[in-house]
């Protein structure tokens, strides 16, 4: 079930129309009190959460579902009409999987949502290919065209948490906390130069990581 939580009935009708279009199950809040009112009768599986709300805005709201331990995994796409930098900054800062700006595509929204459930269906024994890129989580090896590439434990993570993210722009802070289990902002450089040697290691898909510039990484083809 996909929460959306935007008071532009309009904008909250062509996102809920576009999602079970595509098999999601939707249910619509206008703003903060009817989507607390949700969550206390079921938790939904993502949440698609527009900033400028009445009462409530939705970075609280994210604050408070990173906060309390029932919600602090659910997935976030913020979907506003802040596009400057230092918008997205905060957002994917505060605690949100992505951030999209308005106005947006059907088919943009639409690939962005398959891309953050990917996490929540990908477990071990799974195979994730993009491009000319299969990493077997089960053997824990990665096949670039077809031939073996050989990666260090923490270069095989840095790329399976790319690769379950294809699309979304991933804050070094979030690669930091998830890969190396720590929150540290000076030791980003350590990101930076393993995405530099997974780059090498990848040969001719080593482009499909994408710097995003004062912002993180991201994977796509």
């Amino acid at each position: 079930m996909i929460y959306i939580v935007e008071d532009d009935s309009n904008i909250r009708k062509l996102e809920s129309y576009a999602l079970k279009n595509s098999g999601y199950e939707v249910a619509e809040c206008s703003d903060a009190n009817s989507f607390w009112a949700l969550c206390r009768t079921a938790l939904p599986d993502l949440v698609i959460l527009d900033i400028m709300l009445p009462e409530e805005d939705g970075l609280s709201i994210l604050r408070r579902l990173r906060n309390d331990p029932a919600t602090q995994r659910i997935p976030v796409i913020i979907i506003s009409a802040k596009s400057g930098e230092l918008d997205t900054v905060t957002g994917l800062d505060t605690g949100a999987d992505d951030y999209i700006t308005k106005p947006f595509g059907v088919m943009e929204l639409i690939s962005r949502v398959k891309a953050v459930l990917r996490r929540t269906d990908a477990g071990t024994g799974h195979q994730i290919a993009l491009g000319g890129i299969l990493l077997d989580e089960d053997k824990r090896q990665v096949f670039v065209n077809d031939v073996l590439c050989p990666l260090t434990y923490k270069e095989h993570e840095l790329l399976k948490y790319l690769l379950l993210n294809e699309t979304i722009v991933l804050t070094r802070e979030k690669i930091m906390s998830t890969v190396w289990g720590t929150d540290f902002a000076g030791e980003s450089r350590t990101v930076d130069m393993h995405i530099k040697t997974l780059r090498q290691k990848l040969g001719s898909c080593g482009s499909m990581i994408k710097t995003v510039r004062n912002v993180g990484y991201k994977i796509e083809e």
